[in-house]
């Protein structure tokens, strides 16, 4: 059985489908702080299927011991987590307690009950302001806010685990930029309260909860002068941690991939795309630059490609077609 943390959550939720869908039990569990218990039964309803859900916290470990103690878990794929970074630089005790100390406690009881398999959701952050681009898995890693230092401590402290125990096998998926929603409608991003994520602020100017779109600096280098991300359908980063799943079964140490298309998409790409195959505006306004925004963040999945044997299928007008086919009637 394979224990997802954070299942309710955006990227949690669809691995969760994917996982269901070819075959795996699962266990869940969740605190619900930027989720809905919602997405839990949209799981079930989508595959067909019940699986254990817990209501947990990682900084409560007596609230995940039922999780362990009742389940017989073989591998943990691990999404809980807080993710925001202008929250993390605003409160990054909280970061720092929630990310770090409640993975501790997630270890602990993974020792304590012989589970020693984990795929971690880290992030392409750890790369910092890369010097060149596409990024390969051996770049130098820093950090430039709280969230990414969490994940780069996070990924140390798998790291020392695997160093002190041969048995043991990790996972570390370094993700670009998730966009889109299952072709259903029924799970996508949907965060709480003002979202930080581009994708959700064009989905709310779309349905005019925004008034305008802000796009942070058109004077990059780059040929529209807005930032270039690597974005990466939901659905194919979902199928990638069933192939992350498939290595941590079959391998020990430390295993580290970069999840992402190796395409790069502007800012502009992305709001005109969404425009054209929803077939509605999206009114927007040029701001200032954001501090510690770099121009481009492209990843090279070669390695997840040829390792993994995982392939991002899905272009930027799926990305987009799914994303609004999941918030417009909502």
């Amino acid at each position: 059985m394979i224990l997802v943390t954070g299942l309710a959550g955006y990227i949690g939720s669809h691995t969760a489908v994917a996982l269901l869908n070819s075959g795996k039990s699962i266990v869940g569990f969740d605190n619900f702080y930027n989720s809905s218990p919602d997405a839990v039964n949209a799981v079930k309803k989508l595959t067909g299927k019940d699986f254990p859900f817990y209501v947990a916290d990682l900084t409560d470990v007596e609230s995940m011991r039922p999780v362990f103690e009742e389940n017989k878990i073989s591998a943990v794929i691990h999404f809980a987590g807080l993710k925001a970074v202008g929250e993390s630089v605003a409160k990054p005790l909280m970061y720092y307690q929630n990310n770090v100390s409640g993975t501790v406690n997630l270890l602990q009881l993974m020792m304590e009950y012989n589970v020693k398999r984990i795929a971690f959701s880290s992030t392409a952050t750890v790369y910092g302001e890369p010097k060149v681009v596409p990024i390969t898995e051996d770049f130098p890693n820093s950090a430039t806010n709280p969230y990414a230092r969490t994940k780069l401590f996070i990924e140390g402290i798998l790291k020392d685990v695997c160093k002190t125990d041969p048995e043991f096998s990790v996972v570390l998926l370094r993700y670009f930029n998730p966009i889109g929603a299952h072709e259903s409608g029924l799970i996508g991003e949907n965060p709480n309260g003002i979202p930080n994520n581009l994708m959700p602020r064009i989905c709310q100017t779309a349905k005019g909860i925004m008034k305008s779109l802000t796009v942070f600096g058109d004077d990059y280098p780059t040929p529209d002068g807005t930032g270039i991300r690597d974005y990466i359908h939901v659905c194919d980063l979902a199928e990638g941690h069933i192939a992350a799943l498939n290595k941590i079964q079959t391998s020990t140490g430390v295993q580290i991939y970069n999840l992402g298309t190796g395409v790069g998409y502007s800012v502009y790409d992305l709001i005109h795309t969404f425009s054209r195959v929803n077939e509605i505006n999206v009114p927007y306004v040029v701001c200032p630059r954001r501090a510690g925004d770099v121009p481009i963040l492209l990843s090279n999945p070669k390695k997840a490609n040829d390792e993994l044997g995982w392939i991002a299928k899905r272009d930027l007008e799926d990305m987009c077609r799914s994303s609004w086919n999941f918030v417009k009637d909502k």
